[in-house]
């Protein structure tokens, strides 16, 4: 499986994506909003097997695809859509899943460009559009002011602030909780295309 935008290529990863991961998961940049301090060849050839296992699940319901560059070919990061298992059995919508979060990552010196926008935005349409979920969302560390930028462009809305969520490296964090309905999305590509 493969999504296409104006710039970037989402594809399905590969065993030999582990390289890729794991130089832009010891960026420090890269570093600051997780927990751990570098990450290995064994940690990333295990997040890569992760979401190659992923990809045989039945039903599937996590899509983590790597983010490609199409001006030269690069993994520059990765982004996903995770369905969450409250299906509905309500006969007024259709059978089916309500529910996802997306996520993304970058690798740093593509930050400021618009592709973590690009890829988020591609989620939610890969979400509403071919999976036809009700809600999604999203969350970030609150001090990752460009994480959450890039939910805000991308039309989500703020929900809440989950205070002192994690601790890492050696202090606590604050967590943003961003969500949009499908109704909503739906409203903003009709502005979309009216403009």
């Amino acid at each position: 499986m493969q999504l296409m935008t104006a710039r970037l290529l989402l594809r399905e990863f590969v065993e030999s994506d582990w390289e890729a991961v794991r130089a832009y998961r010891s960026d420090p940049l890269y570093l600051r909003y997780y927990p751990w301090e570098q990450s290995t060849e064994r940690e990333a050839r295990a997040f890569v097997g992760q979401l190659l296992a992923q990809q045989q699940e039945d039903p599937r319901t996590k899509f983590q695809f790597a983010i490609i560059d199409l001006a030269d070919g690069c993994l520059i990061g990765n982004c996903g859509l995770r369905i969450k298992d409250h299906p509905v059995t309500d006969h007024s919508r259709e059978a089916g899943a309500w529910e996802a979060d997306i996520g993304y990552e970058l690798v740093s010196r593509y930050w400021g460009r618009g592709y973590a926008t690009e890829a988020a935005h591609e989620m939610l349409r890969f979400g509403f559009d071919e999976h036809r979920l009700h809600r999604i969302s999203a969350g970030c560390v609150a001090d990752n002011v460009g994480s959450a930028r890039v939910l805000e462009k991308i039309g989500m809305r703020l929900e809440g602030r989950l205070r002192e969520q994690a601790f890492f490296k050696g202090r606590s964090w604050d967590s943003l909780l961003y969500e949009i309905l499908d109704r909503e999305w739906r409203a903003q590509q009709s502005c979309s295309l009216d403009s």
